[in-house]
């Protein structure tokens, strides 16, 4: 979700063709999604990024950054697993930092979970949380929580000053062109450690299997000198690349094992916190990789 101020050139409704977004990326070489666009809601160049938001013919309300699917109402739902899977393999997640998620989404689940008292969400385009209110209205909700304290700026500067901090760290962010690429890096990763406590846990947005194994395969051997336990995990969504998109997970404490939620939610519970996707045997479901990819990561040593 972040790009420099020099990234790309807007993209938005030139990106429109005959009433349909059609979205091709060179990290996705070959392939593309096209969606059916009803209504153009918002289109606007802000500091970082280029914004546009429609609606869609069967994904209602769509989020667009840098002419890259963000989020659509329909399915985000299952992205979600990135709050639920960390939150649910700690025993006692109280601090939680999100790094990103603007849309407000990830912000939402977190909030569903009692036991944490306080989150800080750093996002640096404060234009994507506003457009985010106003048009992913059933995301965009935590706002108002008295748990919540909204840092608008940059998030690697803000763990450097708050060391041994957090229970819970989030990395909502969009995939590693630009600036993003910091994000998958090891020297983030690292910074990352230092702003959890001792047994802290974090989750990071892990790109896709069936596109980016090989930037996985790096990502957990340099998460593997960093973390003693370090899983890939996965979800299933449709307007993702190869309707499927994977989280790094990493803790900073030898014991867990992360297929088996130390949370473990009763069905009670996942009515009450209104999960459409996550529940605990998917929790371990995500985590058990389809088996070409199992293969690949096993190979990192």
């Amino acid at each position: 979700m972040e790009s420099g101020p020099n990234g790309p050139a807007a993209f938005g409704p030139a990106d429109i063709h005959e009433g349909w977004l059609h979205e091709t990326c060179s990290l996705w070489p070959g392939q593309a999604l096209s969606l059916q666009v009803v209504q153009l809601l918002h289109h606007q160049r802000s500091w970082y990024q280029d914004i546009l938001v429609f609606r869609s013919n069967c994904y209602n309300n769509v989020l667009v950054l840098d002419g890259v699917i963000q989020c659509t109402e329909r399915d985000e739902f299952s992205y979600q697993m990135i709050a639920n899977l960390p939150l649910c393999s700690h025993p006692n997640p109280r601090k939680v930092l999100i790094i990103g998620g603007g849309d407000r989404g990830v912000l939402r689940q977190v909030l569903k979970h009692s036991s944490v008292v306080s989150v800080v969400q750093c996002e640096i385009d404060e234009d994507v949380i506003q457009v985010s209110k106003k048009f992913l209205q059933g995301m965009a909700v935590g706002y108002s929580s008295f748990k919540l304290t909204l840092h608008v700026g940059d998030g690697f500067e803000f763990m450097k000053q708050n060391q041994d901090a957090f229970d819970v760290i989030i990395t909502d962010s969009s995939d590693p062109m630009g600036p993003a690429e910091n994000l998958f890096r090891e020297s983030y990763y690292q910074l990352m450690k230092t702003a959890l406590e001792d047994s802290g846990v974090l989750c990071c947005q892990g790109e896709c299997q069936w596109l980016h194994l090989d930037l996985i395969k790096q990502m957990r051997q340099f998460c593997k000198l960093l973390f003693p336990v370090v899983p890939y995990a996965y979800c299933t969504i449709p307007t993702y690349p190869s309707g499927q998109i994977g989280f790094m997970l990493c803790s900073r404490n030898p014991s867990p094992d992360f297929r088996k939620p130390v949370q473990r939610l009763t069905q009670k519970q996942v009515e009450q916190m209104q999960l459409k996707y996550y529940n605990s045997d998917v929790h371990q479901a995500a985590i058990d990789l389809l088996e070409f990819a199992l293969k690949a990561l096993n190979d990192v040593s």
